[in-house]
């Protein structure tokens, strides 16, 4: 009765966070505003507010993402975080 959760897991739901930042030219000094993270991530892959709480956070602790500015708008992708993709 219960469909698997593809973002339950948040190692998962951070890679994807990282490809939806990967996607993103950042603007002014590297930002990543953070709607264009929370928003593909919600509304296009349909996780819950959870799964992508869970996931932004895997990526801060791993060093992917620089913690989410004290605004709350914006992010930066760190040298770790590009490698995934190199």
């Amino acid at each position: 009765m219960t469909e698997d959760r593809p973002y339950a897991d948040a190692e998962k739901a951070a890679r994807r966070l990282m490809e939806h930042a990967r996607a993103f030219e950042p603007i002014q000094d590297g930002r990543i505003y953070i709607e264009k993270l929370n928003g593909p991530l919600l509304y296009g892959d349909k996780a819950t507010p959870a799964e992508y709480t869970a996931g932004l956070t895997f990526a801060i602790e791993r060093g992917w993402l620089e913690p989410v500015h004290e605004s709350g708008t914006f992010t930066r992708m760190t040298q770790a975080g590009k490698d995934l993709f190199a």
